[in-house]
């Protein structure tokens, strides 16, 4: 008997893409969340969610771009209640380390009826290769507010290994998952790092969060900065400067290191021009 489909919200996300590709592989069936999917599901439209979740047992839930948006824990208490209507009898939820509206969200998961697996994770390793802060380490800079603040950053891969083994194995309902790498890194040890994997300089720009706030906004618009910023204020003070044992726990594996990341994505040209 073949399974129900397992859905996965943000099927085009760095994280869910990732997902969606592993669960594929394995053979088993994925309706992609997405606003152009055949079946399409939208945040800003509620009447997508109960197609979306019809026959369906097990989701995973992204929030794009974050948790911390105006609405966005309000969304995801609307969205869980239309699922557990729905039949939905699984959420894995990925959240973000020392956001207060992250942990709202996550609330609302855990109370929501629903056996749920939570994933709280660091900050993403492919920011640098995948998000705004590609062009400027092409450029050979690293520009980054928070001072010499360090960070445990997290291989994007590790977080799909969790959530793949969370919604294909026994063992991770009601658990909360803190992801993040295997060491403590400042930002200028990132900038080494990564010069040594693109074999030139990358120097580490320390900003002020208005400067932050005005390069988010060039590319993404004032409203996408302000929470971006925000996001930025809270969580680069140093309060997420200890390593967790989520990926170990969830998988029995060290999280890859930062350095592996690195040279992977220089070798397969992610920081290219022709990329």
């Amino acid at each position: 008997m073949r399974p129900n489909p397992i859905l996965v919200i943000g099927a085009t996300g760095k994280t869910g893409l990732r997902v969606a590709a592993r669960l594929e592989a394995m053979k088993l069936p994925v309706r992609h969340g997405t606003r152009r999917a055949p079946l399409p599901f939208d945040w800003d439209a509620p009447e997508t969610w109960g197609p979306v979740l019809e026959g369906i047992d097990k989701a995973y839930v992204t929030y794009f771009p974050d948790l911390a948006f105006p609405g966005a824990v309000e969304k995801v208490a609307a969205f869980c209640d239309v699922a557990r209507t729905s039949g939905l009898k699984h959420i894995v939820l990925l959240s973000g380390r020392g956001e207060h509206h992250a942990r709202m969200g996550e609330e609302v998961v855990r109370t929501s009826g629903i056996d749920f697996t939570l994933v709280r994770s660091s900050w993403f390793a492919q920011n640098f290769s995948e998000g705004y802060l590609r062009d400027p380490i092409l450029a050979g800079v690293l520009p980054i507010p928070g001072g010499m603040i360090q960070e445990p950053i997290i291989d994007i891969d590790d977080i799909a290994d969790v959530v793949v083994a969370a919604l294909t194995e026994d063992g991770h309902r009601g658990e909360l998952y803190e992801v993040t790498g295997p060491r403590l890194m400042s930002f200028a040890d990132m900038a080494q790092t990564l010069s040594e994997a693109v074999g030139r300089p990358i120097q580490h720009l320390p900003i002020s969060f208005e400067d932050f706030h005005a390069n988010v906004a060039a590319s993404g618009g004032d409203f996408v900065a302000d929470v971006f910023t925000a996001i930025a204020r809270e969580t680069l003070d140093g309060r997420n400067a200890y390593v967790c044992d989520g990926v170990q726990r969830a998988l029995g594996r060290p999280p890859r290191d930062f350095a592996d990341y690195a040279k992977a994505a220089a070798w397969s040209g992610k920081w290219s021009t022709a990329a």
